[in-house]
């Protein structure tokens, strides 16, 4: 089924006095510094101010409702908006914890009380979660991107926010969430459209690798999939929540970053949906202080209110607002072949931090290995065929370095290990005979810092014999205890072959941590295991992968160390699942986050 974008429009007009169009705000900036009141209100009256633009960006989207730097206190950005009559999409930032999320319900709760009735002529809208759905699909975990959330969460979630809006005076404003066109089309996702009152969607031409996408398809892709989505949309409002070209950047696929193209998108894409869609663009500013790779700002490092292109919307004649089908060749694919996923979290400065997204570029809705802080930009691929990679055993007990402070001290590990191990959506092992290199005092171990290229968890999932048959479900958080243990991924890139790879832990004292947290209890320590397989959402205790050997063992866990669990080859083109273990009455949870100072476990490569 097309749709032609004025049909739409004009279906949506019954049902909004107002279209609205703007840009997306993250909580801190490029370097982890939050965004405050006063920043917020110079980038929404640059916003408003933007040379050819008529002064139409009125609007902002908003990741989170929690304030960067607080645990749960209301954005700034609501005061900011109030000062400059800025209209909200506010979002609250769904695949966290239940702790988390309860966080941005008591930022939410906040706002209502403290705003009242200046916040009901602000809020145009209330977004639960971003990608979410995206980042939990096969296509978006081979991306690398960060743990997502199922549908069931989704609408639990989602219902979570209209029960602390009921009967509020902001009982009446519509309730949504954001996701990329192939979630929607996914039938098993259908309860997610159901539970809405608006549909978000992100689209990246720029990211849709599989397919011809160089700026001459850009228009065509957006609009198939903005289609796509209507398609299945029920009826409800589609409201265009991502979109947007960089003005530099590397080539992904046949998409070249440059001006000159952010300039086509802009008069193909945007202003042919500005003023009949409600649109939040990606984006004003994502280079400050540093600039990111791809970059999306339109504004540039220095918030001028002189773009870097024009942005004067050629003249249009209403014959050329067709649907997708009129428009340049469309190049169709399947949601599995090409999302035009929006961006990491990690480029948005959130990493596994759920409560401070960032001003950086769009693309973990997959990704490659990080680096840095900041992950490289999505990467499109279909999903590879299932294939085994390696078989080896191995049977060791030697000495393993690792450091503490600025001691390096050795500890005995024994381990027995075979293994087969596959990639693609479904991942077996079986039992086989070969060769592998031991973990020991001898062999090469990379950097304990993330200063190159690192790999971080795909998925966490927290296990507790306590209630073995229970499914806790993905979480941000490593959670060790006498009762809880935490099962995680690690998705090893074909990339990595022939290198040498290091599985770290980072343990830093809490006043180092810039936008993580962790508590502390008890004595003891920690131990690592491989398991025989990875986890998935639906692991218990009771139906966890058995392990195949205790890698690591560190008797006494203290923070302000950096702990080498195991060193070897690297396990290229392979999902690994690792367990973490208490040992003693170690009581330990942790928000897994590699901004500074980074926490948790990572794989360094060198």
């Amino acid at each position: 089924m097309r749709t032609s974008i004025l049909a739409l429009a004009a279906s949506f007009a019954a049902a909004s006095a107002q279209v609205y169009q703007g840009f997306n705000y993250g909580s801190v900036f490029t370097n982890g510094a939050p965004i405050t009141e006063q920043d917020y209100e110079r980038e929404f009256n640059t916003a408003k101010q933007l040379q050819g633009t008529s002064g139409g960006f009125t609007s902002a989207r908003l990741f989170t409702t929690i304030q960067a730097g607080t645990a749960n206190s209301p954005t700034e950005a609501i005061q900011a908006a109030k000062v400059t009559q800025t209209k909200l999409l506010l979002g609250l930032f769904l695949s966290s914890t239940d702790e988390a999320f309860n966080n941005e319900l008591t930022a939410l709760r906040s706002a209502i009380t403290q705003y009242g009735q200046d916040l009901v002529d602000l809020v145009i809208g209330i977004s639960v979660g971003s990608e979410d759905l995206y980042r939990i699909s096969p296509t978006g975990i081979e991306n690398k991107s960060n743990p997502g959330e199922g549908p069931d969460a989704v609408v639990r979630r989602i219902n979570a926010v209209r029960q602390v809006l009921s009967g509020t005076i902001l009982g009446s404003k519509p309730v949504g969430h954001v996701d990329t066109w192939t979630a929607y089309v996914n039938s098993s996702n259908a309860a997610v459209i159901a539970a809405v009152d608006f549909v978000g969607v992100d689209a990246y031409p720029y990211f849709q690798t599989t397919q011809a996408n160089s700026i001459e398809n850009g228009e065509s892709l957006f609009f198939e999939a903005y289609d796509q989505t209507v398609s299945v949309s029920g009826g409800k409002p589609v409201w265009i929540t991502e979109t947007g070209w960089p003005v530099s950047g590397p080539n992904s696929g046949q998409a070249v970053a440059n001006l000159a193209n952010a300039k086509t998108y802009w008069d193909n894409v945007g202003c042919r949906v500005f003023g009949q869609v409600n649109t939040f663009w990606y984006t004003l500013r994502d280079s400050f202080p540093n600039t990111p790779s791809p970059s999306f700002g339109v504004a540039g490092s220095s918030l001028s209110n002189v773009p870097l292109y024009d942005l004067t919307c050629p003249g249009r004649s209403s014959s050329s607002s067709s649907s997708a089908g009129s428009s340049t060749s469309s190049t169709s694919a399947t949601a599995s072949e090409a999302t035009g996923a929006s961006t990491t979290n990690a480029q948005r400065g959130t990493s596994a931090t759920p409560s401070v997204p960032s001003q950086n570029t769009p693309s973990q809705g997959a990704g490659s290995s990080g680096s840095s802080a900041v992950s490289s930009p999505v990467q499109d691929t279909a999903t590879p065929s299932l294939k085994t990679i390696m078989t080896y055993t191995t049977v060791t007990t030697s000495p393993v370095t690792y450091t503490e402070g600025s001691q390096t001290k050795t500890s005995q590990t024994t381990s027995a290990v075979t293994v087969t191990s596959t990639h693609g959506t479904t991942l077996a092992t079986v039992a086989s005979s070969a060769s592998a290199p031991a973990a020991s005092s001898s062999a090469k171990s990379c950097p304990t810092n993330l200063d190159g290229d690192f790999e971080f968890p795909h998925l966490i999932v927290p296990v507790d014999k306590n209630q073995p048959d229970k499914a806790l479900g993905p979480s941000y958080d490593g959670r060790v205890s006498p009762t809880v243990s935490s099962l995680f991924n690690i998705d090893f890139p074909t990339s990595l072959a022939g290198k040498t790879c290091s599985l770290v832990f980072l343990f830093p004292k809490r006043d180092q941590l810039q936008t993580s947290n962790y508590t502390l209890s008890g004595n003891g320590g920690i131990t690592v295991d491989l398991l025989k397989g990875p986890a998935d959402t639906a692991t218990t205790y009771n139906n966890q992968p058995e392990s195949r050997a205790t890698v690591k063992s560190i008797p006494d866990l203290q923070p302000g160390n950096s702990y080498i669990i195991g060193s070897g080859t690297c396990f290229a083109g392979e999902r690994i699942g690792y367990k973490v273990n208490a040992t003693g009455s170690l009581d330990l949870d942790y928000f897994q986050d590699f901004n500074p100072s980074p926490i948790g476990f990572y794989v360094t490569s060198c």
